[in-house]
C-alpha cells in the first residue's frame, strides 16, 4: 500500500514538479489527507521529494537524481 501512494504522489509531482500538498490532495482524492502527508514526509526523509515553503505553502518538487 505504502508503495503505491508512494508512485501516486511521485507521479502527480513529476507532472506538475512544483505542485503543492494541497495540489497532491486533490490530485489524489482517493487517499486520506494524513496517508498522503505521511507519505510525502517518508519520501521526503529518504531524499527522493524536496519540500520548500513558498508564498502558496509547502510546495513539493522532486530531488534531482
Amino acid at each position: 500500500m505504502q508503495d503505491m501512494i508512494a508512485d501516486q504522489i511521485l507521479d502527480v509531482v513529476k507532472a506538475s514538479p512544483e505542485c503543492t500538498l494541497e495540489d497532491l490532495t486533490l490530485h489524489l482524492r482517493d487517499l486520506h489527507w494524513s496517508d498522503v502527508f505521511f507519505e510525502v514526509e517518508r519520501l521526503r526523509k529518504c531524499g527522493r521529494l524536496h519540500l520548500t515553503q513558498s508564498s502558496l505553502g509547502w510546495t513539493t518538487t522532486l530531488r534531482a537524481a
